[in-house]
């Protein structure tokens, strides 16, 4: 499977799929797992698409089609941020891993300053757990009942990271949890 980024136009031609990607299914692991219309296109207007601090960019594969959107976050940062979201019809069939690495090699590639690139989710997302993981991600904190979720209680955010050597080298720089107890 080949993965390829198409940048989103969302104050043009892209602005009604913008919204209708977002309002026709369901994310059930994202803070809003089904914004409104006028969410959308008040988040359209405010940049969250396309801004100093916001890019986004259909996930287009070379078989199926256009399969997701990945919205990147904190540019001026030298660790952006990543949300990725793969259409409902496309999840579970293998896409994650090639999707991550697509948007990974585009922001190593066209961001010279970016040492690291970051991306939450839920605890109990699993599956995006595992694309992190097998993407050449490392886990690198947990957030105790930061999530916030639509009608229930909080759940950890579960924070990955990958450094610019390891996705130039290919190999995954761990680390040792640095953990104390009273008795140190």
């Amino acid at each position: 499977m080949t993965i390829t980024l198409t940048r989103t136009d969302p104050q043009g031609a892209d602005r009604e799929a913008l919204v209708t990607f977002h309002t026709s299914a369901r994310f059930p692991f994202h803070v809003r797992p089904q914004p409104t219309r006028v969410d959308l296109e008040r988040a359209i207007d405010r940049g969250a698409f396309r801004d100093d601090e916001h890019d986004s960019w259909w996930l287009d594969d070379e078989r199926l089609g256009r399969v997701g959107l990945v919205v990147l976050e904190d540019l001026q940062d030298p660790a952006p941020l990543l949300d990725l979201r793969l259409a409902p019809a496309f999840r579970g069939q293998g896409l994650g891993v090639p999707a991550l690495r697509a948007v990974t090699g585009h922001v190593f590639r066209t961001m010279p300053d970016v040492t690291r690139f970051e991306g939450q989710t839920r605890e109990d997302n699993t599956a995006m757990r595992r694309v992190f993981l097998r993407a050449g991600w490392v886990q690198e904190a947990h957030y105790r009942e930061s999530w916030p979720v639509e009608g229930g209680a909080p759940l950890a955010s579960v924070a990955y990271g990958v450094l610019r050597r390891d996705w130039e080298t290919g190999r995954v720089t761990t680390f040792a949890w640095d953990a104390i107890t009273l008795d140190d």
